[in-house]
């Protein structure tokens, strides 16, 4: 078997034979399972028992950072794939389009480096419910941030207890350790509340290794140190100490306080950054400004603003960027001004009360991004055509029940053909229906990079993804690449 390659920038095409028919494209980065076959400067690859070649021109010795955002409605679904293949989810939605996607993706048995549950929100968090219910998903650490429901009398209660140290409240009871969530999970505690009851089956399954508290204190993500390369800090959420404990301040509500207080993240590769903020708010990119700069916010003059920015810039700048809370009104133009990013992507859903993405934070985006052309994505406007999966857990029971069916005829040997195809024709919905609409695609080796998601009417077999693509202009300034500049 051949060593392994990968498309080259910023995309190859796939043939049926060399110098055949255009079978499909793939974006820069890809995998590609050579057979060790080579003909008139092709090579052959194969997915499953499916064999396509690809000029040798087009392929390249090195995996890229891949960061891609799943179209799952209203909410978070984010997979993050190194060059060295470590696979991490940053957030999962609220249903089971992340898990129909990874079943598809993942056809094996997978381990992933990390699960990031960027803060108790149900349209981040109970995607992984799905997750912890497949076999062959298995998971090295789980981590959330700290703030962990529970029955209580009254609701703003249910982070635990609270203490009040001078003008400002902070919740106490953050809990960081594997034995910490054990000891609080506790059948009275869990109730019938969904975060800790899916918490509880993360401690009981034995393919979870370890679930435990990330935030500002510890740097960067483990394994992604300065180091590596590819490095992950860890910028949010920052407690403060009370009483010797470490603490998060209360934002005047629950809701307020769960979302200020996501788990911020920071991916660099080379010279490119992407931030993944969750659903920050005013209160906590103010706190979170002051916090890193040193600075009072609002800044009292011109002077102090453009002070403020530089300081700033020098913790937040990225090339790329999530933008918080699904294009939320909820946000400060200094933060966007601090982030700096050239093109940002909003992960939202079109059946949802807030009408997410806000008009302003379209506009305000774009006015404080980098670029003579700045980007802005949309899982939500990528994907103009109708959810194809009306009910997804119905269709996940018949998923199942087909792949039984077609190990049974397998076993048999009888009906193998309808079995298969069957299977064959559900899993293929999946992938219309999660990937081809909606889901967008980043990828970068550090020096350059491509935003890409597919055409739902593509312009052939060769033209099948819509790709922006980053490149170093001649003072070595990133620079999105338009025809029509």
């Amino acid at each position: 078997m051949a060593t392994p390659r990968f498309v080259g920038y910023p995309a190859a095409v796939l043939y049926d034979a060399p110098d055949g028919k255009a079978a499909m494209q793939r974006l820069w980065g890809s995998f590609l399972p050579l057979t060790g076959k080579k003909q008139s400067g092709f090579l052959e690859l194969k997915y499953g028992d499916d064999a396509f070649w690809v000029r040798e021109e087009d392929t390249q010795e090195k995996g890229t950072l891949e960061v891609m955002f799943l179209d799952i409605g209203q909410g978070d679904g984010c997979i993050v794939t190194t060059p060295d293949n470590k696979k991490l989810v940053i957030d999962a939605g609220a249903d089971d389009n992340m898990g129909r996607f990874l079943r598809y993706r993942f056809r094996q048995p997978t381990r992933f480096d990390a699960f990031v549950i960027t803060h108790p929100d149900l349209d981040h968090y109970q995607g992984f419910d799905d997750l912890l219910d497949h076999p062959d998903f298995s998971v090295n650490t789980l981590y959330h941030s700290g703030l962990v429901e529970r029955t209580a009398d009254s609701r703003n209660d249910t982070l635990g207890p609270r203490k009040k140290v001078g003008v400002r409240n902070y919740v106490t009871d953050l809990v960081a350790t594997h034995a910490d969530l054990d000891a609080l999970l506790t059948p009275a505690n869990i109730g019938t509340k969904k975060y800790p009851t899916m918490m509880r089956k993360a401690l009981d399954s034995e393919r979870v290794k370890d679930v435990r508290m990330i935030n500002a204190t510890d740097g960067f993500l483990p394994g992604y140190g300065p180091t590596a390369n590819v490095t992950i800090e860890v910028l949010g959420p920052v407690p403060e100490d009370v009483d010797g404990q470490p603490a998060l301040r209360w934002l005047s509500d629950i809701g307020k306080t769960k979302n200020g207080h996501s788990i911020i993240l920071r991916l660099t590769i080379g010279q490119l950054s992407f931030m993944l903020g969750g659903d920050l708010n005013i209160p906590a990119e103010d706190y979170l400004l002051e916090h890193y700069t040193g600075e009072k916010v609002p800044p009292r003059t011109a002077e102090d603003e453009e002070r403020l920015i530089r300081k700033g810039r020098a913790v937040f700048e990225s090339e790329f960027a999530k933008s918080c809370h699904h294009g939320s009104a909820d946000f400060t133009e200094l933060w966007l001004e601090c982030v700096n990013a050239h093109a940002t992507v909003i992960s939202s859903g079109d059946d949802e009360p807030h009408a997410h993405p806000r008009a302003d934070t379209l506009g305000t985006i774009g006015k404080h991004s980098r670029g003579r052309r700045s980007l802005i994505f949309s899982t939500e406007l990528s994907r103009s055509a109708k959810e194809a999966i009306k009910n997804p857990r119905t269709f996940r029971q018949e998923i199942r029940d087909a792949a039984a069916a077609l190990e049974e005829a397998q076993r048999t040997g009888t009906r193998l053909t309808s079995a298969q195809n069957k299977f064959e024709a559900l899993l293929a919905q999946i992938e219309r229906t999660v990937q081809v609409y909606g889901a967008i695609n980043m990828r970068t080796d550090g020096e350059r990079a491509i935003w890409a998601y597919k055409i739902e009417r593509p312009r052939g077999k060769k033209n099948q993804w819509d790709i922006y693509m980053f490149e170093r202009d001649s003072t070595g300034e990133l620079e999105f690449q338009s025809k029509h500049h």
